[in-house]
């Protein structure tokens, strides 16, 4: 079956194309116009008139918690919300139960999501066994059977010796690690950003130095062993300065943020919404500033989701005892376009560290409209506005930051290996 999808504004950030004119889809690939643009025999036509047409999403980080965690998220429930924001490919974090670091679980995952078919699942594999941080998993076996990255994410690798041979591991397979900085002897026992929001609250915080000392030192263990490091959900500005530092030295860095990171700050904590915590926390107004600008001179790579979802009983609870982190993956793109809309970042750069950014940090190929592309795009009304609401989320997790929020600009199509993907359960 032929999929004309016509009319629309045709954004592909791996071609630098910008402009509008028409998708041809044949099967679960993207084809060249046929002469005279000549509308093939029972092809379907989708009017995209006044939308964006980009390659399907990437999100290089995210949590869908099977095996062990089912009441939280499961794949099914999770690669549907994920197709809802827009993702045609997500990569989700080893801390389930058990923890994904043999080759079992990864199997598990990748079987699950292909028979779910929203969505394809790259499993992140873990560093160490139970991601305890003390011997390494069997990161080679891991690979072989599909994990595309490692970390031990939730948890840092503290012994810098360890992580020194993780990144030589990694290096000699072509995988790349995923950092979650934070030093645990700075951060232990903290629920927010420390600072003057936190001491009026009453709160113990963790300040911008337990993240920054840990991105300092693997920087420096990336500097020392040529592997390609990539540093998860950066917060503050000193982290996104040291990056800007390694990257003009030549380390082999690349780094990601989150939506929460450039939109919210620690004084929305004032109204104790256990919503709102999340790890690392939220910090400063000077802090989201210096986020956004490592994101529009490129310091930044990539707008990741860090999508972590939880039962509402779990987060309806003190702030202390409630479990760090937001459900991100269905809001995620309209909240980045505010970054497009306000003419922060423009468009095409926006949508490059959604698609082919994750993907070369990963070292896949880039996601393209290009003829010969699997037909992996998303349709997004970038006119759209709507109100979130927890009640409208298809995953499992409510716990989002933003319930109220009037956004701009929605996916409104995703298509999947040529097939449109029906999300709603």
């Amino acid at each position: 079956m032929t999929l004309i999808i016509k009319g629309g504004r045709v954004i592909d950030p791996a071609s630098g194309i910008d402009k509008a004119q028409d998708i041809y889809i044949d099967g679960d690939r993207i084809v060249r116009p046929p002469k005279n643009n000549k509308k093939p025999a029972g092809a379907e036509v989708i009017d995209a008139k006044g939308l964006i047409v980009a390659p399907g999403l990437v999100d290089m980080h995210c949590h869908l918690r099977e095996p062990g965690f089912e009441y939280k998220e499961d794949i099914t429930s999770g690669t549907r919300a994920a197709a809802a924001g827009g993702f045609t490919t997500i990569c989700c974090m080893p801390n389930t139960s058990p923890v994904n670091d043999s080759r079992s679980v990864t199997e598990f995952i990748i079987a699950q999501a292909k028979k779910a078919g929203f969505c394809k699942a790259l499993p992140i594999g873990a560093i160490t066994k139970g991601s305890m941080g003390a011997e390494l998993a069997e990161m080679g076996e891991m690979a072989e059977a599909g994990c595309i990255g490692f970390s031990d994410d939730g948890k840092p690798v503290a012994n810098a010796e360890i992580m020194r041979h993780a990144l030589e591991y990694a290096k000699t397979f072509g995988r790349t690690i995923i950092s979650h900085c934070e030093e645990p002897s700075l951060s232990a026992g903290g629920v927010m950003n420390e600072g003057a929001v936190s001491t009026r609250l009453g709160l113990r915080g963790i300040p911008s130095a337990a993240e920054e000392v840990m991105v300092a030192r693997d920087i420096s263990l990336a500097r020392l062993t040529g592997a390609r490091l990539h540093i998860a959900h950066v917060s503050t500005a000193g982290s996104v300065e040291l990056i800007r530092r390694a990257k003009a030295e030549g380390i082999n860095v690349t780094a990601e943020t989150c939506p929460h990171y450039f939109t919210l700050t620690d004084e929305g904590v004032m109204s104790y919404n256990t919503y709102l915590k999340v790890n690392p926390p939220l910090r400063t107004e000077a802090d989201r500033k210096a986020i956004i600008r490592g994101l529009s001179d490129d310091t930044l790579d990539v707008i990741a989701t860090d999508h972590a979802p939880h039962a509402a009983s779990e987060k309806d609870v003190e702030f202390d005892l409630a479990p760090f982190g937001i459900s991100g993956l269905e809001t995620a793109l309209a909240l980045a376009m505010a970054l497009a809309h306000s003419g922060l970042i423009p468009m095409v750069e926006l949508l490059k560290k959604l698609t082919v950014n994750p993907a070369l940090a990963l070292g896949m190929a880039p996601p393209s409209l290009a003829p010969g592309s699997p037909a992996d795009i998303v349709l997004i009304d970038p006119e759209m506005e709507k109100t979130v609401r927890p009640e409208m989320l298809l995953s499992k997790g409510k716990n989002t930051a933003f319930s109220g929020l009037v956004l701009k600009g929605w996916p409104i199509m995703t298509i999947r290996e040529g097939k449109k993907i029906e999300s709603k359960p």
